[in-house]
């Protein structure tokens, strides 16, 4: 397979065609080698508009849903940035690639393994990935930038909490088979917005319904 052709073809025809129009971020998709961070055998599906599984009943997302979440954030060069929900590195390389230091968490340990030698083999530093378990904490806040890698049934106000003023926060809220994927902008000391931005599907965040305290 010509990878570099595959991936250029997955940016214009999938990406494109899902109304991802920031150069930046195509950019990005187009430079980061996807193919790196997909498991062993699952190679050819590396550009395919599908989810991957990547084990303990989790997938990657699909490169259309990636680029509608970078698109949605547009991290800036100077961002301090969360992920929640590690997996296997690649959006956590497009964060890198875009923003300044990128803070990833998983509560699965072999995810940050796997992680790690694919960012290395990559070239991406200025990321801190930590074993977290995002129902239970999350690192101290403030960041300019979150980015929630599983559905939650309601959004948690730790999340937006720990926000900047200006901060953006990704979260896809609901039950299936129609999820809504929000954005979340901190615009004061106890003030936030909440845009709606399309319909999806992602499964949700390992103990995502663990906690009670939500808002949004």
């Amino acid at each position: 397979m010509d990878t570099d052709f595959a991936r250029q073809q997955m940016v214009d025809q999938q990406v494109r065609a899902w109304d991802v129009l920031h150069p930046d971020i195509l950019r990005v998709l187009s430079e980061v080698p996807r193919e790196q961070f997909v498991p062993t055998g699952f190679e050819a599906l590396a550009f395919a508009d599908t989810e991957i599984p990547i084990g303990h009943g989790q997938a990657m997302m699909t490169p259309t849903l990636e680029g509608r979440v970078l698109q949605a954030l547009n991290p800036g060069s100077d961002d301090k940035v969360l992920e929640i929900g590690t997996g296997s590195g690649f959006l956590t390389a497009c964060l890198a690639r875009l923003a300044g230091h990128v803070t990833s968490i998983d509560i699965h340990e072999s995810f940050l393994e796997s992680a790690r030698v694919n960012l290395d083999d990559t070239g991406i530093g200025d990321v801190s990935l930590l074993p977290m378990d995002a129902t239970l904490e999350i690192p101290e806040g403030g960041f300019d930038v979150i980015a929630v890698t599983g559905s939650v049934e309601e959004p948690d106000s730790r999340f937006a909490e720990a926000l900047t003023y200006g901060g953006r926060l990704f979260v896809i809220v609901g039950k299936g088979p129609a999820m809504d994927a929000r954005l979340i902008t901190r615009t004061g000391d106890a003030s936030w917005d909440s845009e709606s931005l399309f319909e999806t599907k992602l499964a949700p965040l390992v103990d995502a319904n663990r906690r009670a305290k939500f808002f949004f």
